[in-house]
Order: C-alpha cells, then structure tokens, then sequence
C-alpha cells in the first residue's frame, strides 16, 4: 500500500511540474509576441531571465493604468497632413524635418494619453504594444539629438523619417480599426536629392 502512496505522489509531483513547465513556456511565449523585438532587447539589458521577464509583465501592469485612446477623426486627419508637410520640408531642411517629426510623433503620443516626460519610460509604455516599432523609433530618436551639432548626414535623416513614420501610422491607426489610414499619411518615403544636403 505505502507504495502504491510514493507511486501516486511521485505521478502527481511530475504532473504538477508537467504542467508549471507548459504554463511558464505558454507565458514567455505570450511575452514574446506581445514584445516583439524588445523582449529580446530586455533578456540582453539583464543577466536574469527572470527578472527581464518580470520587467516586461510590470511593464503589462502600468500599461493596464494608462488612459491609452485612440484619436479622434479630426485628430488624424490633421496630423496626417502634418506629416505630410513634413515629408516636402524634408527636401530642403532635413535635419528640421526630421527635428520636428520627433516632437510631432511626442504629440501624437501625447493626445493617445502616453506619459511623454522621461524617454526611457516612454519606450516602456510603448514596448507593450508597439514593440515591433520600437527600435525603429529608437534609432530615429538617437539621430534627431544629432542634428543640432551638424553629426548626421543625409541618408541618417533620411532612415530617421523612415522610423518615426513607421511609429506614427501605427500612432494614428492603432485602436481605429474602422478608419483606413489617412491617404496624407501614405506619401512615398521623403526624397533626396543634392539639394537636401544638410548645410
């Protein structure tokens, strides 16, 4: 009888870890597609992979107390046009151009109900549901501090305005699903020409 008791015990401890195994693997799994990139981006920030994947859940629970909302019509509208201003100033002033998308994608952020004060908490909040987006933005980020002292080149300003449209359709359509997304938005990527040397 007693062993036929350690049998069943031994049967059910192995089911119980069976079964953590499967919920663990389930739950990195989830992180994964929710973070996209930036979980990988976590587990490099870390030595732990624990502590990296319980960042990226305390990341899921502040974003759950955010009033995240999508824009109004009118909103999306404007800013789409915006944009698209920006994309022609682009041709001769790039680094403007590209210093001016970075504060419009900050308002876009902003009106949606993103904290904009810290920029490293601003890509935590976004990560959770922008995370396929967020290097892109993160590198625009890094080139626009570039453009006061005159240390990007023309083809850096060029990728800056490719990332943050990248972030900023995703910031005008996220939440909407029944507005296609502006006609101002989808303009072909900003040209460059000789002209468009940054000075």
């Amino acid at each position: 009888m007693s062993t036929m008791i350690w049998l069943a015990v031994a049967v059910a401890v192995v089911l119980a870890l069976a079964v953590g195994y499967v919920l663990l693997r389930r739950r990195r799994q989830g992180l994964r597609r929710r973070f996209g990139p930036g979980h990988e981006h976590a587990l490099n920030e870390r030595e732990d992979r624990g502590e990296a994947e319980q960042e990226l859940r305390a990341r899921e629970k502040r974003f759950a107390t955010l009033d995240i909302t999508p824009l109004t019509p009118a909103s999306r509208q404007t800013y789409a046009r915006q944009w698209a201003t920006l994309q022609e100033r682009f041709v001769d002033a790039p680094g403007p151009a590209v210093t001016a998308a970075d504060e419009l994608v900050s308002t876009v952020m902003a009106e949606r109900g993103y904290p904009t004060e810290d920029f490293r908490q601003q890509l935590a909040d976004l990560s959770v549901v922008h995370g396929r987006t967020l290097y892109p933005y993160r590198q625009a980020h890094e080139i626009s501090r570039c453009v006061a002292p005159g240390e990007a080149s023309t083809e850096d300003l060029r990728q800056a305005m490719v990332h943050y449209r990248v972030l900023f359709e995703e910031l005008l359509d996220d939440g909407d699903e029944h507005h296609p997304q502006p006609a101002a938005a989808r303009e072909k990527e900003p040209a460059v020409t000789d002209d468009s040397q940054q000075r």
